[in-house]
């Protein structure tokens, strides 16, 4: 039988990327996304099952996880895709932490505790993270999003380290720049960071399917960050001091 695909996040950018390459590999994918138009749009083009609404508390999960085993049977791969970043102020609001937060790290959690029981009595699971380069590195101009980014890592490398022993897979996608909505909504800022490197959503589903098929927690759509990784590990302050050199440039374009 074709694996069970759950992606949420799904209605555009990566997401609907994941999600069309699981497809095309005779899955049977569940789309979610908080605009269940959008949901609907690509669930139709793939031949799947759409589910609207909000997926990173903890009802919204229980909703989710219901529907998708009615619709799927067994859940076996769920792709926690989505995300927010909220750009601009570099210290940011109660509100853009707590949506950071919930979003970024707290639905990966939730919806790893929905899951996990009937993984590990069956011996099987494959969860899959979208994360960010931002998770192993940084990322100027959000403290919310590159802090969940780094909490969606580690909270992914737990569950491996935790239950690989036990039949459960995990994977972490680390891109750079993706030519999504959300780099467009970075504005200049964003073109200045990510621009010159960025990638199309369907290159980042590639990646993951070559991770999937070598066995590799990290996805790096962007082979350089496992460079950019490792310089930052052996020497921080060198490191530090070349992102506050960059920092400035930012401070130097009309909107800082």
């Amino acid at each position: 039988m074709s694996a069970g695909v759950v992606v949420t996040g799904g209605g555009g950018g990566i997401g609907a990327a994941i999600a069309r390459r699981f497809a095309a590999d005779g899955a049977r994918v569940l789309v979610a996304d908080l605009d269940g138009d959008r949901a609907t749009e690509v669930a139709a083009e793939i031949g799947g099952t759409a589910f609207g609404g909000d997926v990173a508390g903890e009802a919204g999960v229980a909703r989710l996880v219901a529907a998708a085993r009615e619709a799927l049977g067994e859940i076996d791969v769920f792709c926690a895709n989505a995300g927010v970043a909220p750009f601009g102020e570099k210290h940011a609001t109660e509100d853009d932490w707590a949506a950071a937060w919930n979003v970024n790290v707290m639905a990966h959690v939730r919806a790893a505790r929905a899951l996990l029981p009937a993984w590990l009595a069956r011996g099987a699971g494959h969860f899959i993270v979208t994360a960010s380069a931002a998770g192993l590195l940084t990322s100027l101009g959000s403290a919310p999003y590159s802090v969940t980014k780094h909490g969606a890592v580690a909270f992914a490398e737990w569950l491996s380290a935790t239950y690989r022993h036990r039949g459960i897979t995990v994977q972490a996608i680390c891109p750079q720049g993706v030519r999504t909505a959300m780099l467009e909504s970075a504005g200049e800022r964003g073109e200045l960071l990510m621009g010159a490197a960025a990638i199309e959503p369907d290159q980042v589903a590639d990646a993951l399917f070559t991770a999937i098929e070598e066995g590799r927690f990290l996805v790096l759509p962007h082979p350089e960050v496992a460079d950019y990784y490792a310089a930052r590990a052996a020497d921080p302050d060198r490191w530090l001091g070349g992102m506050n050199k960059l920092q400035r440039k930012l401070e130097q374009l009309p909107d800082a």
